[in-house]
């Protein structure tokens, strides 16, 4: 093993379907209004797949564009790493599927579920790959399709969530960059508060869990919003102490947008400007495993974030679990 190689992020990408569900339409939809959704979470809309499209499709376009953005084939591909919670279907896995779909035909590719936390459980899976040689350009997806698994007469979840995907292209990099520390940890015995009941084999598909509405998100919001709370900013913490750093050394902060309330309190306890910190939920609301890449791709191409500057990335979701990543960015 190469234990002084370091591993960085140098492509991103990310793809977000046509279609656009505001407050205002939801409004015709369930009982509730843009002024409650905006004031308890900060979203004003969400983008929605159509009926057609699958988490492997919008996959597939953010994937094109990250090996695109690395100045990579296809072909250069080693390794695909998809994390989501709305898999096309059980087996093949999505990140097989969009293995065919790219013509990545030399990459190792698997699926993991880790919730809105995946796509930090997957660079950091990635990184391990890459220091200890055994691949050289490995692609992260984070990719979701939350409005195929949402209980749309349920107001307290149906506005919170939207679709789309973000994927990220790691390689080696110059040392000292890259990714210079992660913290992932988990909580099962708190997953009762968000969760997706049916389908497994603890309870199988059948017209009873359809007509129970056992396919559907569940979730205990006040639970997750105290806990997401707390372990935003401890889980930075931990990653930033880990990498030798302060505090004070972030010049960016890329969260998990689940809602403005946990992000801002997130910062306040990490004496974060909310300048430093990028925030898009209003326009796509939360979108599990995407949400953190399609920020990081957002910030990358406004140019908010440059070489040297140091990232860390935060997340929460189901299981419960979290993570965090710091980054001395090199691109």
């Amino acid at each position: 093993m190469n234990k002084f190689l370091s591993v960085g992020i140098t492509g991103t990408g990310s793809y977000l379907p046509e279609k656009e569900l505001t407050n205002f339409d939801l409004e015709n939809i369930v009982d509730t209004t843009d002024e409650w959704i905006k004031t308890r979470t900060g979203i004003s809309k969400r983008r929605v797949a159509e009926d057609k499209i699958a988490t492997s499709d919008l996959a597939t376009e953010a994937a094109k564009r990250a090996i695109d953005n690395a100045g990579l084939s296809a072909e250069d591909i080693d390794l695909i790493i998809v994390a989501t919670v709305t898999p096309d279907m059980a087996f093949p896995s999505t990140a097989c599927i969009v293995q065919k779909n790219i013509g990545a035909k030399n990459a190792a590719a698997f699926d993991i579920e880790a919730a809105c936390s995946g796509f930090i459980y997957g660079i950091t899976i990635g990184e391990q790959f890459i220091k200890s040689g055994v691949y050289k350009n490995v692609l992260v997806i984070g990719a979701e399709t939350l409005s195929k698994i949402l209980n749309w007469k349920d107001r307290n979840t149906c506005v919170l969530f939207g679709d789309g995907a973000g994927a990220a292209i790691l390689q080696p990099v110059k040392e000292g960059y890259g990714i210079l520390s992660s913290s992932l940890g988990a909580d099962g015995s708190s997953g009762d508060y968000l969760t997706q009941p049916a389908g497994g084999s603890r309870i199988p598909a059948s017209i009873e869990t359809v007509a129970n509405n056992l396919h559907y998100v569940q979730m205990d919001g006040s639970e997750v919003f105290k806990f997401a709370v707390r372990i935003m900013a401890k889980s930075t913490l931990q990653a930033i102490e880990s990498s030798g750093l302060k505090l004070n050394d972030i010049d960016y902060m890329i969260p998990h947008q689940a809602n403005i309330r946990i992000i801002e309190a997130a910062a306040k306890r990490l004496n974060l400007d909310m300048d430093k910190v990028y925030v898009n939920l209003n326009n796509y609301g939360n979108m599990s495993a995407a949400s953190v890449p399609v920020a990081l791709d957002e910030a990358v191409r406004k140019g908010n974030i440059k070489t040297g500057d140091i990232v860390t990335l935060v997340a929460f979701g189901g299981g419960l679990t979290w993570g965090s990543s710091v980054i001395r960015w090199y691109k």
